[in-house]
């Protein structure tokens, strides 16, 4: 529910994923999540009337068509408030520099 219907992810690989794509990929287990882990001290939450954006460091680790993948991102979220509460209208993920 949290989806808004018109969402869109922008992944690091610059893939654009809709909320259909999401859910049917949720479905066939195509991708398989074992750590979301948040990077301690990096969310940032901006709040302006009825949109919220909210930034973090991440690091992911699972499997994709049955490979594993374990990586950092950066992740942008973008939050409306409407009448049914706060919906999740687009998010984009970035791979953070190389140091």
């Amino acid at each position: 529910e949290i989806l808004a219907d018109d969402f869109v992810l922008v992944t690091e690989r610059g893939t654009s994923l809709t909320k259909a794509d999401l859910i049917k990929e949720a479905r066939e287990k195509r991708t398989v999540y074992e750590n979301h882990e948040e990077e301690e001290g990096t969310r940032k939450v901006r709040i302006w009337r009825d949109t919220a954006v909210v930034t973090a460091r991440l690091r992911i680790k699972g499997t994709r068509d049955q490979s594993p993948f374990d990586y950092k991102v950066w992740l942008s979220q973008t939050y409306v408030r409407t009448p049914a509460g706060w919906r999740y209208v687009f998010g984009q993920a970035s791979t953070p520099d190389a140091k």
